[in-house]
């Protein structure tokens, strides 16, 4: 009997940080979250067009980085849960605040926006990676999904 042969491919995971991590910032509000945003955001887009970022946080809540999950049009962009968890295992997060832009400068969750952060959270807790909070902010203000007791 001739056993077949498989191809497959080779996955690897490896984490190089290449900064010192009391170097990093670190959040301890959604003021400070929301300023940190405001500085890495492409702010000619913020009214533009909507776009999906997570900030990835190590146990003591320095951040590791902010990963781009989705860009998409005027009234919204689609989200993949999976992609969002990916990216934290990537980056040995344990603790997330996931951040999103409204074109239209109104910062009022939407019952999307509601269920993409339960769907999160509870993605998360499989995992044990904290979904700190939801952040939807535009050009001059924000919302917080933890400061509203949302989370």
């Amino acid at each position: 009997m001739v056993q077949e042969q498989f191809k497959v491919a080779e996955v690897q995971v490896s984490y190089k940080p290449d900064y010192n991590i009391s170097e990093r910032p670190k959040i301890s509000s959604s003021q400070q979250t929301y300023c940190l945003l405001k500085q890495q955001w492409d702010m000619g887009r913020i009214s533009f067009l909507e776009e999906f970022k997570v900030i990835l946080l190590n146990r003591s809540n320095h951040v590791l980085g902010i990963v781009d999950i989705s860009m998409g049009g005027v009234s919204g962009t689609y989200v993949d849960s999976k992609l969002v968890f990916a990216v934290a295992l990537k980056g040995n997060a344990s603790g997330i605040i996931v951040t999103h832009n409204h074109p239209s400068g109104s910062i009022r969750p939407s019952e999307a926006d509601i269920k993409l952060t339960k769907r999160l959270i509870e993605c998360g807790k499989l995992l044990d990676i904290n979904v700190w909070d939801h952040i939807i902010l535009s050009e001059n203000c924000y919302y917080s999904f933890a400061d509203d007791g949302m989370i």
